[in-house]
């Protein structure tokens, strides 16, 4: 008899990209950031990849760090609307064109 083993290895991704465009407080509160126009919510593999994402959002935009947990590879983000928006692109653009991460598309509410 063969034995397997199988291993899931995860590969280079952004594997959420969104904005919350006026969130309402109640979110804000349980995310615990400030409520503001807008909260940008992002997820990489490897998960030391949200700190790389942290540095690229903040210099891209005037946003600022709601939470970066590097073992789960979570960002959250905060400012208005349009700066959200523009340092998830930019995060976006730069693991994808510098470090040829697969990212998924932009999406808002």
């Amino acid at each position: 008899m063969q034995r397997i083993i199988q291993e899931s290895v995860p590969g280079k991704q952004v594997t959420l990209a969104h904005v919350l465009a006026s969130p309402m407080v109640d979110i804000c509160e349980r995310l615990g950031v400030e409520a503001g126009d807008a909260v940008g919510l992002m997820t990489f593999t490897p998960s030391e990849t949200a700190i790389i994402a942290a540095d690229v959002a903040t210099k891209a935009s005037a946003v600022d760090i709601g939470f970066l947990d590097r073992f789960t590879g979570s960002l959250v983000i905060t400012g208005d609307v349009a700066s959200v928006e523009a340092a998830i692109r930019e995060v976006n653009s730069v693991l994808s064109d510098m470090l040829n991460f697969t990212v998924v598309p932009v999406t808002k509410t």
